[in-house]
């Protein structure tokens, strides 16, 4: 990471690159889908939540896929674009893209939880991390169904795997703090966790 308490003219084209990084991020693909899919407000369905899980709940299958892949790549840009500048410029553009995500400046800062982005940002930082963390959700999410629960299952995986994998405490830093901040913005779901109130995850037809 550079050093923070260097001169102005080194450190501000970092804060220009996760600016301009959270700007992507602040872009909410899901509320704009079902906007132009004639849906109305996805904030207004489910858990009231811009991610694909909660446009999965409008039974449109194809379009929350479509939310998947743009949040995913939001992240996957962020740090292909940055990353051609340096190592540190990509870290301060992941952590901008998945703020962006979780506090969008367009939607009044009240965003998603960022998981796809994350995943996305995992994926083009270091990416076996990145899928070691896709195959935890997976496995999590086809075995007890919930989105929630296998997204933090993929938290705790992946800076563990970031450090067995290459033991390089920097990045397993990042990646932790990524992390972390996708566990905090599940502060509800643990909780309905705990009560037994989370809802599952559902393919077969639109969930209540």
């Amino acid at each position: 990471m550079p050093q923070l308490l260097g001169g102005a003219a080194y450190i501000w084209p970092y804060y220009v690159g996760g600016l301009l990084a959270y700007l992507l991020g602040s872009i909410p693909f899901g509320l704009l889908l079902t906007r132009l899919a004639g849906l109305g407000d996805i904030r207004k369905i489910g858990s009231g939540n811009i991610g694909a899980t909660n446009v999965l709940r409008t039974g449109r299958k194809g379009l929350a896929a479509l939310t998947l892949l743009l949040d995913f790549g939001k992240g996957v840009a962020a740090i292909l674009l940055a990353g051609s500048l340096g190592p540190d410029m990509a870290i301060f553009a992941g952590f901008g893209v998945v703020l962006g995500h979780m506090f969008p400046v367009w939607l009044r800062f009240k965003g998603g939880k960022a998981v796809a982005t994350a995943g996305g940002v995992l994926i083009a930082l270091k990416w076996p991390v990145g899928v070691a963390a896709l195959v935890a959700w997976i496995i999590i999410a086809a075995t007890f169904r919930y989105s929630s629960a296998a997204a933090l299952a993929a938290c705790i995986v992946a800076p563990i795997y970031a450090y067995l994998r290459t033991e390089n405490i920097g990045l397993t830093e990042s990646v932790g703090l990524i992390a972390l901040l996708v566990i905090i913005r599940h502060h509800a779901n643990i909780a309905r966790l705990i009560r037994g109130e989370e809802s599952k995850i559902h393919l077969s037809s639109k969930s209540k």
